[in-house]
């Protein structure tokens, strides 16, 4: 997926959450001065949406264990089942699919220069995974940031294999996912089925706990925490590698080859994946595994083809240069939105989500109040600096 260099931002951004490497700045030195920042504003894009995901977390009654003994993708609600229905599974799947893309371009980067191959990348993506960790143990159970680590170290390595290696590795990472999730799901529709029941403990634990108590609440319960990328690993490489493709074909050039790939993306994404995850969230609740895990992604490249046609014909303006501004602190804006809906819903916090009961109301207020903070908070902070907090840290680190 000829290949085309004006791609992504002309501001620095971190090496592995990259939008702009040596390679693209190179390639802006030449190209034309309106280009499309699409790379960026599609960053921006994936960070608020898994935000509308998560959000649903951190305000139900347990918390980040609400996956593990119930369902956090909505309330029952008309709004809840238009969130599920916009964002789960499909922006994850966009911030994959764009780690893809920042690895290709470093690959592009690193031959251009002839250096070797993944050379210090490995080291990169080790600090990535200490970052997730961390981010795991003191914020948020389901982060990604330790799966898209392991992910980047095995997609790294392919990279230096034939056209033909890394399509047979991509189509067989795919079949396996749906393997896997065919097999998850005639096991749900086969089992007794599981009626959900609250659990006191773990309410009071989200209610009115200590951070410390929650810390060891995640560390307690680490290997139910980390299941997700365990059993996803085939489709994060298969995204990952999709990212490569996506970028190498031109599909986020600012030319007419570009914009064909984008429109193409669009009428199949949104065309057969919209249907498709409407008739899932229908269905038995046993489908919610095609559902996440085979529908979204569909969907998603329905949205990639949706926002470049946005950014191909909208103005530039704030509200653009403001998703262009979080797209390119990236991971400071993913850690930071965890952050503030921790110190929002849980009881070490403000506490709302017990005060509030869990109001669909109330997860669209923190939604929009939150990603309004990221919005103008990377606005704000660009203006004086290059790149986020955590990006410093990642260079300042691997220097």
């Amino acid at each position: 997926m000829p290949r085309k260099d004006s791609f992504g931002p002309a501001a620095r951004e971190p090496e592995y959450m990259q939008t702009t490497t040596a390679a693209v700045e190179t390639a802006a030195a030449t190209a034309p001065k309106a280009r499309l920042p699409l790379l960026d504003v599609l960053r921006g894009v994936a960070i608020l949406g898994t935000l509308g995901t998560n959000i649903w977390i951190f305000a139900s009654a347990h918390g980040e264990a609400e996956p593990l003994v119930g369902s956090a993708s909505n309330d029952g609600s008309v709004l809840g089942a238009v969130f599920e229905m916009l964002t789960n599974g499909k922006f994850l799947s966009m911030l994959t699919v764009l780690f893809g893309v920042g690895l290709a371009i470093q690959y592009r980067s690193a031959e251009k220069r002839g250096r070797r191959w993944p050379g210090r990348y490995h080291l990169r993506a080790l600090f990535l995974f200490a970052e997730g960790t961390v981010h795991f143990v003191l914020i948020f159970a389901w982060d990604v940031l330790m799966g898209y680590a392991v992910t980047a170290i095995v997609v790294a390595w392919m990279l230096r294999r034939s056209q033909r290696a890394q399509h047979a590795v991509m189509w067989t990472a795919l079949g396996l996912h749906l393997t896997i999730i065919g097999l998850m799901t005639t096991a749900m529709f086969a089992g007794p089925g599981v009626d959900p029941q609250p659990d006191p403990e773990i309410e009071a634990l989200y209610a009115s706990g200590s951070w410390l108590e929650q810390v060891q609440f995640r560390l307690d319960n680490a290997l139910a925490f980390r299941i997700e990328p365990v059993v996803t690993f085939p489709l994060l490489v298969f995204l990952f590698m999709l990212g490569v493709r996506l970028f190498r074909s031109g599909a986020f050039g600012d030319d007419a080859a570009g914009s064909r790939i984008r429109r193409r993306l669009l009428g199949w994404g949104l065309g057969i994946g919209l249907p498709l995850n409407l008739a899932l969230m229908v269905g038995p609740e046993e489908l919610f595994f095609l559902e996440r895990y085979v529908a979204a992604p569909v969907v998603m490249l329905g949205y990639i083809g949706l926002v470049g046609l946005v950014v191909e014909h909208a103005r530039r303006g704030i509200v653009m240069s403001a998703f262009q501004s979080l797209g390119r602190t990236a991971l400071s804006g993913y850690i930071l939105q965890n952050l503030l809906a921790s110190a929002l819903c849980y009881g070490w916090g403000l506490g709302l989500a017990a005060r509030f009961d869990s109001s669909p109301w109330l997860v669209v207020s923190l939604w929009i109040g939150i990603s309004a903070v990221l919005l103008v908070g990377s606005s704000l902070w660009l203006r004086r600096f290059t790149t986020g907090p955590a990006e410093m840290l990642q260079k300042a680190v691997l220097r």
